[in-house]
């Protein structure tokens, strides 16, 4: 299979591998159309749910390969290494019949075989770490790739002998949130609705369920009185949410799903939720105020991880799911909604964090891959580049520090 350079303006073949989550596929589609806005062919290589994920470009071919897991129970894993061979063998089947001229993995399970192939085949890899701590996958693959792209300054669990290799890009969002960073925060004032925004993830969480309601509830008669409450809730929990509502006499509109999310965050004064990769790319990218309660069980905590940055510049607080009750949640919104102005900090706060330039900064590096060398700078949000050496240490330009913003 050939590995020589190919000019830097040239067409040529970039294949994706990612999980089946929207957190590893969103930026994976941001990348495909950028690469293919530059005149590039694209293929993805996920599982059964990526292949079916809404949101996919039409152009990108999919290719769905096996992809093992391995669990705590050692007698799944001969199981785990047979998907995981067989997806390798695959994959190199596919690399031979296109050519590519880099591999970029978003971590998840089915990028494995995947970049475990291109190893194999002498071909060009890149993985992106989406998270603030560097995934299960990324680590088994960071000594074999030639770049690893990251989506926050300080990463976790990357070892300092790869520093050379890391790039600060961001994590790529949705085009229609982008668009949303160059308008106005939405006008707040003493006697105007307070439009709150809670989401709990794909599958939404039952503890924003149980908690939140009765949070809002707990606020002074005249915030609470000006509260526009959108919440998304897990289809189980719809019935007694909207009861909830309806005794505190607080207006909600309720769904498992809202297609238009993009639409109502442009009019949120505050969101309130789970604090995932993607959803903390989407806050910063349009720079909107956050009460950030992260996944207690997820893995080496890194959506406790992911808050640090907007705390720290004063965007959002982060309560942890143990102290998640009605009455700390009341705390913190009248901390953050005491009055227009403190929402309006805060947005600015989540903003400058914001790395708009993400999926073009991702696909430069992707296209210097064969072509021009490596690119050995880091892009900091809309500011001057660093050097890529230190990439894991250093402070955001465009991300100002407010240590008094931190719950």
């Amino acid at each position: 299979m050939s590995t020589q350079s190919t000019p830097a303006g040239a067409s040529r073949h970039f294949v994706l591998a990612a999980g089946g989550t929207g957190g590893h596929l969103i930026p994976a589609f941001a990348l495909a159309e950028e690469l293919h806005a530059r005149g590039h062919h694209v293929a993805l290589i996920t599982d059964e749910r990526g292949a079916n994920i809404p949101g996919k470009p039409e152009f990108l071919t999919t290719h769905v390969l096996p992809a093992g897991r391995f669990g705590k129970n050692p007698l799944k894993w001969f199981a785990g290494f047979k998907a995981v061979r067989e997806g390798r063998n695959m994959a190199l089947r596919l690399f031979d019949a296109v050519d590519p001229t880099a591999i970029i993995g978003f971590g998840g399970y089915p990028a494995f075989p995947a970049l475990l192939a291109a190893r194999s085949a002498n071909l060009l890899s890149v993985v992106h770490e989406q998270n603030a701590v560097l995934g299960r996958v990324n680590r088994l693959l960071a000594g074999g790739v030639e770049a690893i792209a990251t989506s926050y300054p300080d990463v976790q669990r990357l070892k300092p002998k790869y520093a050379n290799k890391v790039h600060l890009v961001g994590n790529p969002v949705r085009e229609e949130v982008l668009a949303l960073r160059d308008e106005d925060f939405p006008v707040l004032t003493e006697e105007g609705l307070l439009r709150v925004l809670i989401t709990g993830g794909s599958q939404g969480a039952s503890v924003l369920s149980e908690v939140v309601p009765d949070g809002l509830a707990m606020l002074p008669p005249v915030l609470r009185s000006r509260l526009q409450v959108t919440q998304q809730c897990r289809p189980e929990d719809l019935d007694k949410v909207r009861e909830r509502y309806a005794n505190h006499d607080i207006p909600a509109e309720l769904g498992t799903y809202f297609e238009d999310m993009h639409e109502r965050l442009a009019d949120t004064h505050l969101f309130i939720g789970r604090a995932g990769a993607s959803t903390i790319a989407e806050l910063t990218a349009v720079g909107r105020p956050a009460i950030l309660i992260p996944l207690p069980i997820a893995t080496d905590d890194h959506q406790a991880a992911n808050t640090a940055e907007i705390v720290k510049a004063g965007g959002a607080r982060m309560i942890r799911q143990e102290k998640f009750t009605p009455k700390e949640l009341a705390k913190q919104i009248q901390a953050l909604a005491q009055n227009p102005g403190s929402l309006a900090n805060a947005a600015h706060g989540a903003w400058n964090c914001g790395r708009p330039k993400a999926a073009k900064d991702l696909a430069d590096l992707v296209e210097s891959m064969g072509g021009i060398d490596l690119m050995d700078v880091i892009r900091v949000g809309e500011g001057a580049p660093k050097a890529a050496a230190v990439a894991t240490k250093a402070q955001p330009a465009n991300c100002e520090s407010n240590e008094d913003a931190a719950a």
